[in-house]
């Protein structure tokens, strides 16, 4: 596995390190000990897919609250997203920065994203599917979320938003 630092403190592009030959490839999707040795959430209890209908549809901006505070792994599994994530904590060095990655069945990357951060995604193609590993068990009391168009953040997403759920639209502005 290659994990590549973001601008993001603590937030990684996880690429497969792929063994090629004619019948395609093989690559190492999750290693336990990697994780450990990078100081990285390495206990997962929950795996979760979304698929989604139509191109231009927003999830997110989703995060859970103290104490269930959660690490996710990301991929996109059938068609693209752009995956954006946001740094939450006070006291990180990238507090109130986001960034973008393009996740693609195609390019097979993963998005580490570390506890206390918030995350969503914009669908580049019809038919996209989203899979999640999370480090902490949902629970729903703690369910929280920051508007796809909270002015503190200023998030640019790359084509017109079709599809955006009432409580996504919902969200209050961010505050500290």
């Amino acid at each position: 596995m290659i994990f590549i630092d973001t601008e993001l403190k603590d937030a990684l592009i996880i690429e497969p390190e792929k063994i090629v030959d004619d019948r395609g490839f093989f690559a190492r999707t999750w290693c336990q000990k990697e994780f450990v040795d990078r100081g990285l959430a390495s206990q997962f209890v929950q795996c979760n897919i979304s698929w989604n209908k139509k191109k231009g549809t927003v999830r997110g901006m989703h995060y859970q609250g103290h104490p269930y505070e959660e690490a996710k792994i990301v991929r996109c599994t059938q068609g693209a997203i752009y995956d954006v994530i946001m740094d939450l904590r006070p006291d990180s060095s990238t507090f109130k920065k986001w960034m973008a990655v393009e996740l693609t069945a195609e390019n097979h990357r993963f998005l580490y994203i570390p506890e206390k951060f918030a995350h969503g995604y914009q669908t580049l193609e019809d038919d996209t599917e989203v899979s999640y590993q999370m480090s902490e068990f949902y629970h729903a009391e703690c369910a929280l979320g920051i508007r796809w168009d909270d002015p503190t953040f200023r998030i640019v997403w790359p084509i017109d938003i079709r599809v955006i759920s009432a409580q996504d639209q919902q969200y209050p502005d961010f505050t500290l």
